[in-house]
């Protein structure tokens, strides 16, 4: 890409040498860019210089172009708007793109996050497509490399990634009916750490912002069922003595009421701060600016249309 010829231009003579081939006269040439008339009779000579051809001749009492400039000016006709454009702020329109725009977490911010995110996308960018992945090691890799647009997570915020916290969940415990706690109005820790859970594998085996909040007071539940999705584990709760504990958000689209009852969760796991993820290097992109603004709204309405148990 790169060219000797380019390198030793000075782009600052661009305008100038524009103005100079369509006015013919370096006093309209200058008005015209803002120059005075010195400062465009130097650029002309800088110009005479760079492309060692005269460009305007005085003929009769007037400026001519000569055959180079001639040439020059049909070649500017098409180049200059190309470089405006390449220069010009992001005129980005999601009603006219058909972006691919990829996405990744657990099955839980997919069931309850997708409807009302595809409703605003499909309305205002009916040409893109939404494309969910399910939680894996390498998806902040991915961020990075570009196959993955944005990432949702619990919990700590991962190094080397923007992030932007999208609500603050609540913890609820699920159990069947007929649980020997179920009419407790909730758990307390050491109620919970005696009971048999459903574990939610999204990290080796653990529920981090569950796992990882217990590990950090030397604490450990005992997991009799551990499944990969959070609607797996809530159908094997049925008619056991199993704990699942879950996103509030899950309980309405997901939670059999008649079969099932929702407890408080201990203080100790109470709460899940949610949040999207993204590479650094798309911070200012328009097009990944609108998605994450479009996410950021489908999370608010999210949180005021749910109904809290």
């Amino acid at each position: 890409m790169h060219s000797q010829n380019f390198a030793r231009v000075d782009l600052n003579l661009l305008s100038p040498l524009v103005a100079l081939l369509e006015e013919k006269q370096i006093s309209r040439a200058a008005s015209r860019v803002g120059l005075s008339q010195p400062a465009m009779s130097r650029a002309l000579q800088r110009l005479r210089r760079v492309l060692d051809d005269e460009l305007l001749v005085r003929t009769d009492g007037e400026y001519r172009l000569t055959p180079r400039a001639r040439r020059l000016r049909a070649q500017l006709a098409s180049v200059v708007p190309q470089l405006d454009a390449v220069f010009s702020p992001d005129g980005f329109d999601p009603r006219d793109a058909a972006l691919d725009l990829r996405l990744a977490g657990s099955d839980y911010i997919v069931s309850v996050l997708t409807p009302l995110l595809y409703r605003r996308v499909r309305a205002a960018s009916a040409q893109s497509t939404l494309r969910f992945s399910p939680w894996h090691r390498r998806v902040l890799e991915e961020l990075g490399s570009g196959d993955l647009d944005l990432v949702f997570f619990g919990g700590p915020e991962p190094p080397g990634v923007d992030v932007a916290r999208l609500f603050t969940e609540r913890f609820v415990c699920v159990v069947d009916r007929g649980h020997p706690l179920a009419d407790e109005p909730g758990l307390d820790l050491d109620a919970y750490l005696q009971c048999h859970h459903v574990v939610v594998d999204i990290v080796d085996g653990t529920q981090p912002a569950v796992d990882l909040a217990l590990g950090a007071l030397g604490l450990a539940r005992r997991a009799d069922l551990v499944v990969p999705f959070h609607a797996a584990g809530l159908q094997a709760v049925a008619g056991t003595d199993l704990v699942m504990t879950v996103p509030a958000l899950l309980v309405d689209p997901c939670v059999d009421r008649a079969v099932m009852r929702v407890l408080n969760a201990p203080t100790e796991v109470e709460t899940l701060n949610y949040s999207m993820a993204w590479h650094p290097l798309v911070q200012d992109d328009a097009r990944h600016r609108w998605l994450r603004d479009t996410v950021t709204a489908a999370a608010v309405e999210l949180v005021a249309v749910t109904r809290t148990p």
